[in-house]
């Protein structure tokens, strides 16, 4: 392409936006002009009505007293008053075409047009003069002649209704028709003469802002594609941006709906990224955004959109037909982070957390989309599961979830229907029952047994935990006081995050024990890591108080928090629970190695401060051996016994096997308990080492 004929092509595009210009400016000023004429038109008809409602007030001031009282309420005028008034309206100059004297009824008393009574009035002209006692203006048109069926010269009139009054109060109305015809063609030519004069005035102004406008015609063009990427491209990563990824979003919706392709989203979320950010500084935070983003495109097809919404959260628009083949994408997407990331030379490791929703399985539209991906996300972060497709019994929006809520808050009230099941807890050394956890269950009505992960975050976030709470302790001291006193065993109870924040729990458990006459050291009470880091102010204290009066207090999920070293030391435990999923990796051989190192570590640790060691979650005797040689002092599982009621609670006896270390058997070594606390008493199982059942108890 020439010089000349680029140039050209330029001139032609510099046309363009200014005749686009032209056509929009030309348009806005006509609109002015039309909006000047306009009100210049109303302000002057309106002046015209105020005027001939004044002129017609003084009119029906001077008719009114001739008329007597009298003839407005029967609705007739005699001939003496009749006559009166044809005199004295006959003076009337040629403005005035017609007065006329209506009753309140709308009864024709006097018309100086006509001697004939019958006629009609404006319904609405003469309800606002005779009844409201407002003056009413109306211009319209007036045929000369009319009455008496001649056809005359079309006039405008301007017809005004005013009120007639008589000790005070209205009796009727006077109507009075002027001719406006000449006034009209007066206006008419103010009217014209005023847009002439702003039409010429607007167009000057144009021929100034078409000037400005045609020379930064070419910069403003120049700049549009500029700010066109800016607002759909996420700056960061050059990924497409929250605005782009909604504006796809609902392209995909709609043709969806009408047969199309499946739509999914995926939501993303990079777990540790805070923490990252902190430890290294946000430039390798940044470094860290970048590099997931090219590993996410890299992964994707070219139809699928891979967004960033922005913070350490993207997107990702699926045209996939099934919300299986979404989580199978999800499980793929997530694959790409096992690779470290280098940072400033330091490999970093970290994982997503992805929540996966599908149209139209999940949602009908792109809000609800979004909405309930988020939620999967969240459930997938919650729970630590890496990938979560939407499940509405995590949705605790969800009409179906409400009516949950209210079932729960009614079962709260209904004994037998919130029940409690114990755990076995196990000596790995010796095999023996040591202690029991308390695990909730709702056994419901209608729909069956429901699970503690779908109640209890329910009961969590529509504030019913406290009382669910409250069930539970009183069921447990209740139990221990029905068990005879040499066969008791520990129990532990979970505290949430809120009840273990409030220090009226303390009485609570404190009132239950000396109501029941059960011993403190048989309650044991369990705390989430998470949640003792969430607000280790308040439920430190909680927990240094139940510790004064002989409760025992546990960390469960350990491994999972941020809890420190010296906070270890100072916290008022006495047990570490091992997260049951360091547990699970002891099958897995390419995290077993790992796992065992940390499960060892803790056990060090735990033991070097006088602190017991629980694993759970234990499904074999390979696993039980495994923690046995590293150390850890109790466990339970499905291995040793599940959950049960009360009454088939037994003495759980399991001979652990044994587990040849490298280079002989090492003796074991057992902590030694803080000495505050007195031993929790212990009941040996039979010498056959078969599980020793208890007796049942009347109470």
């Amino acid at each position: 392409m020439t010089r000349s004929s680029r140039r050209a092509g330029a001139t032609g595009q510099r046309l363009t936006l200014s005749r686009r210009f032209a056509l929009i400016s030309l348009l806005g000023i006509a609109a002015v002009a039309a909006g000047v004429v306009v009100a210049t038109a109303e302000v002057m008809r309106e002046r015209s009505l105020d005027e001939g409602t004044r002129s017609a007030e003084t009119l029906a001031g001077w008719v009114a007293p001739l008329v007597p009282v009298e003839a407005f309420r029967t609705g007739a005028l005699d001939e003496e008053h009749l006559a009166v008034l044809e005199e004295s309206t006959a003076r009337l100059d040629g403005a005035v075409l017609a007065l006329r004297i209506w009753n309140v009824d709308g009864i024709l008393l006097f018309d100086s047009a006509s001697r004939s009574t019958a006629g009609f009035p404006h319904p609405a002209q003469l309800e606002s003069a005779a009844r409201m006692g407002e003056p009413s203006a109306v211009i319209r048109p007036y045929l000369a002649g009319a009455a008496e069926g001649e056809v005359g010269g079309a006039r405008t009139a301007l017809d005004v209704y005013v009120p007639i009054r008589s000790g005070g109060q209205l009796v009727g109305a006077a109507e009075v028709t002027f001719d406006h015809t000449s006034g009209m063609r007066a206006r008419a030519m103010a009217v014209r003469s005023i847009a002439l004069a702003a039409g010429a005035g607007l167009l000057l102004l144009w021929l100034v802002l078409f000037r400005t406008v045609h020379t930064a015609s070419e910069s403003l063009a120049r700049s549009a594609m500029d700010n066109a990427r800016m607002a759909l491209l996420d700056a960061l990563t050059g990924l497409p941006n929250r605005r782009m990824l909604f504006g796809r979003l609902e392209r995909a919706v709609a043709a969806a709906q009408r047969g199309g392709p499946g739509v999914a989203v995926l939501l993303l979320d990079v777990d540790r990224f805070k923490e990252i950010n902190d430890t290294l500084g946000h430039d390798r935070g940044d470094d860290l955004l970048r590099q997931a983003a090219d590993r996410l495109l890299g992964t994707f097809r070219g139809r699928d959109l891979v967004a960033r919404l922005g913070g350490d959260e993207f997107a990702v628009l699926l045209a996939v037909d099934t919300p299986e083949e979404a989580e199978r994408l999800a499980h793929r997407a997530r694959a790409v982070f096992t690779e470290p990331f280098v940072l400033g030379g330091i490999p970093v490791h970290v994982a997503p957390s992805i929540g996966v929703a599908a149209l139209p399985h999940h949602a009908d539209d792109v809000r609800d989309l979004m909405r309930k991906a988020d939620i999967a996300m969240y459930t997938a972060k919650q729970h630590r599961l890496g990938v979560a497709l939407y499940d509405v019994a995590a949705d605790g929006s969800s009409p179906s979830r409400l009516v949950l809520q209210g079932e729960l808050h009614e079962a709260l009230s209904r004994p037998g229907e919130l029940g409690v099941h114990y755990q076995p807890k196990i000596d790995l050394a010796s095999g023996v029952t040591v202690g029991l956890e308390a695990l909730v269950r709702w056994h419901h009505p209608t729909r069956g047994l429901i699970g503690p992960t779908v109640f209890i975050p329910l009961a969590e976030q529509s504030g019913l935990i406290d009382e669910l709470t409250d069930v539970v302790l009183r069921t447990v001291v209740g139990q221990l006081a029905a068990w005879p006193a040499d066969e008791r065993l520990p129990i532990a109870v979970n505290l949430s995050a809120h009840t273990a924040a409030s220090p009226a729990i303390v009485e609570t458990i404190t009132g239950l024990l000396a109501e029941h006459g059960v011993r403190p050291e048989h309650l044991q009470v369990e705390i989430t890591e998470t949640a003792l880091v969430a607000d280790r102010t308040r439920v430190v204290p909680v927990l240094e108080a139940l510790a004064a009066a002989g409760v025992r207090a546990a960390i469960d999920d350990f491994g999972t928090g941020q809890t420190s070293i010296a906070q270890l030391r100072d916290l008022p435990v006495d047990v570490l629970k091992i997260d049951q999923l360091f547990v699970d990796d002891l099958t897995d051989a390419a995290n077993a190695a790992r796992a065992r190192s940390v499960i060892k570590a803790v056990v060090d640790l735990a033991h070097s401060f006088g602190l017991q060691v629980v694993a759970e979650g234990v499904e074999d005797g390979a696993t039980a051996a495994t923690l046995r040689s590293l150390d850890v002092d109790l466990a339970q599982g499905f291995w040793f016994s599940p959950a049960v009621p009360a009454d088939d609670v037994v003495l759980v006896r399991r001979d652990v096997p044994p587990t040849p270390r490298r280079g002989g058997t090492v003796p074991r070594r057992r902590h030694v308990p803080r000495a505050r606390k007195a031993p929790a008493p212990t009941v040996p199982a039979s010498p056959t080492g078969s599980p020793t059942p208890r007796r049942s108890h009347d109470g």
